[in-house]
This record gives structure tokens, sequence and C-alpha cells, in this order.
């Protein structure tokens, strides 16, 4: 009965999980509702008394506080600069003064009006706006831009959530099994811990990479120089037209695949007709000196017709 009945705590706690994450996130307080409920008494306040007039005001409205939002900011930006070694030293001047840092850097080989450089920065959201415009306007003439914000808010409370749940949870079961008397009690139990706690580890992950996104913008930043070429990406018409564009696109790369292909093997190919010519020739050659010569022979005619012959001649005498 005794392992029955930790069996039993054990489902249950392990069922409370997805429940716990489910009324966490439904405890949370809507803004909207918390700010109505706030502006409440003060309406009431306002209100005239019994026995008073008062002229309603209409100009009165009620200001609602904003909710921190949780915004992942992701920018690209291309700038097409003169000197991009000495661009590159002024945008990480900028970025650094504003409190963010180099993530990554890639640079190609080219040299002079050819050289390209690639910067990943991160910078804090309150300076992200200001640095934008300062990178694409004091390094160069700006190519091209493209931003996208995401909102996480209700990502991260969820995340929060449920690694309060699980939490309470595994603190349970470890409670549990020091109560634990049998070897099979103990080890059910620990089954149950090592899952959870695989869980919890995932779920802390999860957070890390959130925070990590939201509390700093990332900016990619291409530097260019004034020979470099920079190929636009076209938007596919569709329809007929866009269809027909892809499948010349796929017809010229296929035929240029050939070719290269062909260029490859053709080299090969010459050794390898020129082997075979060589080796046809030699054969003829041996075959042409050791063959004997057939020796000439007489023709026999036939003893039927000697017969018939003999005969003939002897009656014409």
């Amino acid at each position: 009965m005794r392992k029955l009945a930790y069996g039993v705590c054990v489902t249950a706690i392990a069922l409370s999980l997805s429940s716990c994450a489910g009324q966490s996130m439904r405890s949370i307080p809507d803004s909207g509702g918390s700010a109505e409920n706030q502006a409440a008494p003060a309406m009431a306040e306002s209100s005239p008394r019994p026995g008073k007039e008062a002229a309603p005001k209409r100009d009165e409205q009620v200001k609602l506080v904003a909710q921190d939002r949780a915004i992942i900011y992701t920018a690209e930006l291309t700038v097409r600069a003169k000197d991009v070694v000495a661009a590159a030293d002024t945008a990480r001047r900028i970025v650094t003064t504003a409190g963010g840092y180099l993530s990554t850097e890639k640079s190609d080989t080219g040299y002079g009006d050819r050289a390209s450089t690639s910067l990943t920065f991160k910078v804090p959201p309150s300076a992200y706006p200001g640095v934008l415009q300062r990178l694409g306007g004091e390094l160069g003439r700006r190519e091209s831009l493209q931003q996208n914000t995401e909102d996480v808010t209700e990502q991260v409370a969820d995340v929060e959530s449920r690694l309060r749940s699980s939490q309470a949870a595994l603190d349970s079961l470890r409670s549990l099994m020091k109560k634990a008397k049998t070897i099979g009690e103990v080890l059910d139990v620990e089954r149950e811990v090592s899952a959870r706690e695989a869980d919890l580890e995932s779920l802390q992950a999860r957070q890390k990479t959130l925070a990590s996104q939201t509390s700093m913008a990332t900016l990619t930043l291409n530097l260019i120089g004034p020979e470099v070429t920079v190929e636009e990406p076209e938007e596919e018409s569709p329809g007929f037209l866009g269809g027909l564009r892809s499948g010349w696109r796929s017809l010229v790369s296929a035929v240029g695949i050939g070719l290269v292909v062909l260029g490859a093997l053709l080299p090969w190919l010459a050794v390898l007709g020129l082997v075979g010519l060589a080796v046809v020739l030699l054969r003829r050659l041996f075959r042409g000196g050791s063959a004997p010569a057939a020796p000439d022979r007489e023709p026999v005619e036939p003893a039927e017709t000697a017969g018939v012959s003999g005969p003939a001649e002897t009656e014409e005498t």
C-alpha cells in the first residue's frame, strides 16, 4: 500500500505541472483591467454627492500605465563608404559610446575601393534608434536598411510561469524522496526528478536566450567600397511570367553546370581517346605481321561434271 501511495503522489505531482502553468498564465493581471480598477475610486471621489449639483467634466481621461514589453530588435544596414577601414573604426566608436559592443566581424580579401566588411553589434534598445541613424548618416551613403521587431512578452511570461511550476514540483518530489523507505520508491522518485530537472534546464536555457535577445538589439552593418557591386534581390512576380523567369534561370544554371562538368572531363576524355587509338593501332599491327599467307589452290572441278563431259567428247570423235 505504501508503494502504491508513493506512485499516486508522484503521478499527481507530475500532472500538476501542466495545470499550474495554465493557472499561472491565467493569474497574470491585465493592464487594462487593473487601470480601470485603479481609476474607479478616483471616479467615485469625483462624482457629485447627493444633494449637490456638479457639471460633468468631459476633459478628464483615464491614464493607462504602459506595461513593460519584451521586444526583440534586429536590423541590417548596408552603407557605401569611401574608406571601409576608417568607416569601421567610426562605427565601433559610435556603438561603444552608446553602451554597445562588437559581437562578430567578417572582412573579405578586397583592398581599397573593392574592400568590404560586415560588423554585428549589440546595442541597448534605448540607444538603438540613435545608433542606427548615426551609422546610416555619418559613415557614407546608405544603400539599404532592413528592420524587424518582434514582441515576445507573452513568451517570456509563459517561460517564467512554467519555470516556477517546474521548480515547485521538483521541490515537492525531492521532499517526497526523503520519506521513501524502499529502494523501489526511491528509484521511482529519482526517475521523475531526473525528467523534471531536464525540463527545468530546457526552460532555463530558453529564458536565457530570450533575455539576451531582448536586453540588447542586434544590428548588422555591411560596409562596402565604391566599386563593390551589391546584388539586390528581385521580387518574384506571380503567374506565368514569374514561372517563365524561374524556368529560364533554372535552364541557364543547368547549362552552366553542364559546361563546367564538360570542361573538367574534356582533358580526361582526350587522354582516354589517344590511349584507345594507340591500342587499336597496335592490335592491327601485331595482327597483320603474325598472320600466315594463305596457299594458292587450284580449282577442283566437281566429279559429276567430269563424268558427263567425257562420253560427250568420245561420241564426237
